[in-house]
């Protein structure tokens, strides 16, 4: 299959599976999943009592480089509140009912993929959402990781800085390699749901896929073009007034749910091109 060929199929079958609509319930499912996710990372946060607070920085510092700025000021003082009731071994049930609802988000996800692929879910409800609470395990335990690594490779760096007296240069290297960082991370996340998450035949497992690679580069442009657009042309605050923030994080929320669904129409497409080689 040409390139444009794929182009083509992507577009059309987009279109046949209204892409633009089911990325505005996506969006709304995010909304919903985000701030239990959000109390479930600052939960596994708290085993690091004395790092809890610049984990938590370096979460944020992730979602300030994608989101606008009004969209993550809302996520800040949000998370900080989280942050005050998130310790404590009272909260161990809410933090159970916090991820199961952030695994609503995946579920959501998966149901969606079901349409790309083109293929009925014959699963129970219990063994898809069983699925979605195991992948957004996963990817809490991923981010925790990635966290606890930038956390400890920041003080490697800062420490061979002072020794070397570099301390300017590696710090502004250091920043330059949290943006790939990032960007790898949603690539495998990607990966994660659109392999393991419908109901479809397994094939071999790839840890990069051309549909993840080009959700993960689509988001990335479209939040620094959505951040350039409000430096710019801000409308959202003086057409919706304090519930701007809420409206600009709901739309960064549907454009990153909309460029995961077609990031899962190319896969689709090229599993049935593949499909219909290996018949042929």
């Amino acid at each position: 299959m040409t390139l444009w060929e794929l182009s083509r199929r992507v577009v059309r079958d987009a279109a046949e599976d209204d892409l633009i609509e089911r990325a505005s319930g996506l969006a709304f499912d995010f909304l919903l999943a985000l701030f239990p996710f959000l109390v479930f990372l600052l939960a596994l946060f708290g085993l690091f009592a004395s790092r809890r607070v610049q984990l938590r920085t370096g979460l944020l510092s992730y979602f300030s480089d994608f989101l606008p700025p009004l969209a993550f000021e809302l996520l800040k003082n949000t998370t900080e509140e989280l942050a005050k009731t998130s310790s404590g071994g009272k909260l161990t049930i809410g933090i159970l009912v916090a991820l199961w609802f952030a695994s609503g988000g995946v579920a959501s996800m998966i149901s969606t993929l079901h349409v790309a692929y083109r293929i009925k879910d014959e699963r129970s409800w219990l063994h898809v959402r069983a699925i979605a609470l195991g992948l957004t395990l996963l990817i809490s335990i991923f981010i925790f990781s990635a966290m606890c690594l930038v956390l400890a490779g920041g003080i490697v760096i800062d420490w061979i800085g002072m020794e070397l007296q570099l301390a300017s240069a590696m710090v502004a290297i250091w920043k330059a390699l949290q943006w790939p960082a990032a960007a790898l991370f949603v690539v495998f996340s990607h990966a994660l749901i659109y392999s393991c998450g419908p109901n479809a035949p397994r094939g071999r497992w790839y840890w990069i896929m051309p549909g993840s690679v080009f959700g993960a580069a689509l988001w990335l442009a479209a939040s620094a073009g959505f951040q350039i657009y409000l430096r710019y042309f801000n409308t959202y605050t003086a057409i919706y007034g304090s519930l701007g923030a809420l409206v600009i994080l709901v739309v960064w929320l549907y454009v990153s749910g909309l460029a995961f669904l077609i990031g899962g129409e190319i896969n689709a497409n090229l599993e049935r091109a593949a499909e219909k080689y290996r018949n042929d």
